[in-house]
């Protein structure tokens, strides 16, 4: 069994990689502004989502693992370097891809592996570890999901707007998260560097979006961020949190649709 995706639009290719712990349809709000001007293909990675369990041989990197399951997934396709976007882990495989020739552009949301200083892995660590000593409320999840206040309760480390989360999608995400489990400890195993920012080809457009209240990975790291990919374009989302798609969906699909522009095909 292969990835779980799903294919939607008309247009230039744009692959769409969710974050650590997440599921595809993280990306449900910006969807509808993407297809229009684009053929959206949405990943579950590994272990997470729909898709197998991540299975890493011993001795091999995690994340280093779920690149290669993505470009075979895209060989199977028959996609070839499709504009690449992606949240937190999934921003930094989107910056792998390119890395290794494997995007067209890339978009990244506050992605991972920018760490400003040692501690801030410990505390992203330990941020995961206590969304995942949540289970014991998976009883009571579509109690808290029909409140705003409840949903902060389950969401809030990570959107900073959870009024604007619908209940059927907190209960998903959280439900999602529980099974990732796995996956999550496997990758979390050890710090992720981003450490390949001089191999992205210089016509490669990168564009990195932060969310302004992002609690999981700070702003700081976009800093860092900045140091290492000095050709990158730099926005602040304002008012949005890790997992922006869901703050202002408005703005990502802006972000993501400008950054993937292609002069060529994309000329309106």
């Amino acid at each position: 069994m292969g990835l779980a995706y799903d294919v939607q639009g008309d247009g230039p290719d744009l692959v769409l990689l969710h974050g650590l712990g997440h599921r595809r349809q993280g990306w449900d709000a910006v969807l509808p502004l993407l297809i229009p001007h684009r053929r959206v293909i949405r990943v579950d990675l590994p272990g997470h989502g729909e898709s197998p369990d991540l299975k890493v041989a011993a001795g091999t990197d995690p994340v280093e693992a779920i690149g290669s399951q993505l470009v075979d997934l895209l060989s199977e396709l028959g996609i070839d370097r499709p504009h690449v976007a992606g949240n937190s882990l999934g921003g930094a495989l989107a910056l792998g891809a390119a890395a290794r020739g494997h995007a067209r552009s890339v978009t990244g949301l506050s992605p991972a592996g920018f760490w400003a200083a040692p501690w801030q892995y410990h505390y992203t660590k330990t941020m995961f570890q206590v969304m995942a000593s949540g289970s014991s409320l998976k009883p009571f999840l579509p109690r808290l999901a029909e409140s705003v206040i409840g949903r902060a309760v389950l969401q809030g480390s990570i959107i900073a707007h959870p009024s604007r989360l619908t209940g059927e999608q907190a209960i998903g995400d959280v439900e999602g998260f529980f099974r990732a489990r796995g996956a999550v400890n496997q990758v979390l195993a050890a710090p992720i560097y981003f450490m390949e920012a001089g191999d992205i080809p210089a016509d490669v457009p990168v564009t990195i979006a932060w969310g302004e209240q992002d609690r999981l990975l700070p702003l700081s790291q976009a800093r860092v961020a900045k140091r290492q990919l000095p050709r990158a374009k730099f926005i602040l989302l304002r008012g949005c949190g890790h997992v922006p798609m869901t703050d202002d969906p408005k703005s990502v699909a802006r972000v993501i649709l400008q950054g993937s522009r292609d002069p060529e095909q994309d000329a309106h």
